[in-house]
């Protein structure tokens, strides 16, 4: 017998089946990790099977003097959606970074961690969760601020 399963059903059974590798290694902290390309490379088949879709979108903020991207991860279908949004800091002045690179990093970091709220994927025995790479508390202040999920 095939039942046909609610949108809240198939979010649940998404972040039960997602298994989202660390395939990447940090060389200089000697850990593995994953980023936001391994998250959607393993979520794809999920929302094909599922008939789900995904919108990832970025807004450039700015509170005080402290610029940063927030990222809004959504999982959408029938007419329902569920969200997570996820912030990082922004240093147009980072040493070796052009402003565009500087950009593009903290965007990938924010949908990261956007995608990890919205997915109930658990960084917090991850050496990159940790880690602030010489960022310092303006980033980790921006990457931690205002972490949400809204409720189907």
């Amino acid at each position: 017998m095939s039942q046909t399963l609610t949108f809240q059903e198939k979010v649940i059974a998404v972040q039960t089946e997602l298994k989202a590798p660390k395939n990447q290694y940090n060389s200089f902290g000697k850990y593995k990790y994953r980023n936001q390309e391994d998250i959607l490379e393993a979520l794809k088949p999920l929302l094909q099977k599922y008939q789900l879709g995904l919108t990832i979108t970025d807004e450039i903020k700015e509170v005080g003097h402290l610029i940063f991207v927030e990222a809004r991860a959504i999982l959408h279908a029938e007419g329902n959606s569920v969200e997570a949004k996820a912030q990082a800091g922004i240093d147009p002045t980072r040493k070796g970074m052009d402003i565009a690179q500087s950009f593009g990093s903290s965007s990938s970091y924010a949908r990261k961690y956007a995608l990890n709220g919205l997915l109930l994927i658990d960084d917090t025995k991850d050496a990159d969760a940790t880690n602030d790479h010489g960022k310092g508390a303006v980033a980790k202040a921006a990457a931690t601020q205002g972490n949400s999920a809204s409720r189907w």
